[in-house]
């Protein structure tokens, strides 16, 4: 039999020893999966996807204090309505209209309060998450305290996300608009240069944004200098993602089903795409041999010195007699002798 057939792992343990890149890989996936990182992102996705409903409320409520204040653009917009929609829908549309300028400020709290909710347990579910893919312990903190400092990284990360899409949004579909406005709008090298340094910005703003999101979201801070290469990579991915996103809706968007059902589908696939892009990103980068913290060999147990006394066991009546009796043989044997 062959070495081969013998042990069918002899060519994965020879091409792991050969390419450490390779070994590496294998290695942030076993830790991703023995930490439960698709478990954290289907946790994630789904806070993710939560959150949605609530930023919704935000939105119309902003719509109508808005609207409130510019009866003309309010006029306009119904009037947009009663020509563009169908006949069906005109009269709900204009409710729901009526309804957001009516009823902005119970909108915006309940809003608010609900993306308090769902946002806090996003967040923890990712400080969560990134903690177990570094292998850290979890980390008990007071309630209060850890409710303020969850909070103060979910403003931090929700502006640097909002800074990103902004840069990509700059460099995509408002490139026309941007260039009309400062008059190169029929030059194409002017389009080339602006879609290039947009996506270098949004590049740097996704690196800075992961490195912060890797090395300071986990419940114990790590080193920044032991992510930069995992924030890099999640960051290229990130872009590559968000360009994939743009060109799916573009698509899905054209018929009356995939404009109600496509970008919800969409929102989905991205949140968990991204979860677990940046979890597998995550162990990869705790698994870097930089990184590598062995564990320490635990003391062996102290010695118990225990006396031991054994009691010798008293003769039984017929062993008594019968050592006697050979003593006294014994004895006779001697004396005869002499």
């Amino acid at each position: 039999m062959t070495e081969s057939a013998a042990n069918p792992e002899s060519k994965i343990a020879r091409l792991r020893r050969r390419r450490p890149g390779i070994d590496h890989l294998i290695r942030a996936y076993d830790a991703f999966t023995e930490r439960y990182g698709n478990h954290f992102a289907a946790s994630i996705t789904y806070f993710s996807v939560l959150s949605l409903f609530p930023l919704l409320l935000i939105a119309v409520a902003v719509t109508g204090f808005v609207l409130a204040g510019q009866p003309d653009t309010l006029t306009d917009l119904r009037n947009s309505i009663t020509e563009a929609a169908p006949a069906g829908l005109r009269d709900l549309l204009t409710d729901l209209v009526n309804a957001a300028v009516e009823e902005r400020g119970k909108v915006g709290v309940i809003g608010l309060i609900t993306a308090l909710y769902t946002g806090l347990g996003w967040m923890t579910n990712l400080r969560d998450a990134l903690t177990a893919q570094w292998g850290q312990k979890p980390v008990v903190q007071p309630f209060l305290r850890g409710i303020a400092v969850d909070l103060l990284a979910l403003l931090s990360l929700g502006v640097a996300i909002v800074v990103s899409f902004g840069l990509s949004a700059v460099g995509g579909g408002a490139a026309d608009w941007l260039l009309d406005k400062v008059g190169l709008g029929g030059y194409g090298w002017a389009k080339v240069l602006l879609i290039v340094i947009t996506t270098l910005l949004s590049l740097a703003a996704n690196w800075l944004v992961f490195l912060w999101v890797i090395t300071r979201l986990p419940r114990t801070p790590v080193r920044i200098r032991s992510a930069m290469r995992g924030a890099l990579a999640a960051a290229v991915v990130f872009e590559a993602l968000k360009a994939v996103g743009t060109i799916y809706l573009n698509i899905v968007i054209g018929g009356p089903l995939g404009t109600i059902v496509g970008p919800i589908v969409g929102l989905l696939v991205f949140a968990n795409l991204v979860s677990r892009m940046l979890l597998f990103i995550t162990a990869w980068t705790a698994t870097a041999k930089e990184n590598f913290v062995p564990k320490p060999v635990q003391a062996p147990p102290p010695a118990v010195i225990r006396q031991t006394v054994e009691v010798a066991r008293t003769p039984r009546i017929r062993e008594a007699a019968g050592l006697l009796g050979v003593g006294a043989l014994l004895g006779l044997a001697l004396r005869r002798r002499r």
